[in-house]
């Protein structure tokens, strides 16, 4: 599920193969004019696909002009970026 407030998103519930592209489109549409802040406090489950994902919303956000960035990322989404050596691609923007 995905919640928009102002220029954050809210991500919750897994973020996985099961829902990841269903997610991707629905970020997408709550994109705006704007920098975007993307919060994923509140994801509960993530498999590789959730790289794909930031990946993919990180290509459409330079697309349209604007800079997206990640906050709160869980901890097992952060190893994958690691085991991955992906780290930077999904840094965590103040």
């Amino acid at each position: 599920m995905i919640e928009r407030d102002g220029n954050q998103l809210r991500v919750r519930g897994a973020l996985t193969v099961a829902n990841a592209a269903a997610l991707c489109e629905a970020g997408k549409r709550e994109f705006g004019d704007g920098d975007l802040v993307v919060d994923l406090a509140a994801v509960t489950d993530v498999d590789s696909t959730a790289l794909s994902l930031l990946f993919e919303w990180r290509r459409a956000a330079q697309q349209h002009n604007f800079h997206i960035s990640f906050r709160n990322l869980p901890a097992s989404l952060q190893s994958l970026a690691a085991l991955y050596g992906v780290t930077e691609l999904v840094a965590v923007d103040a």
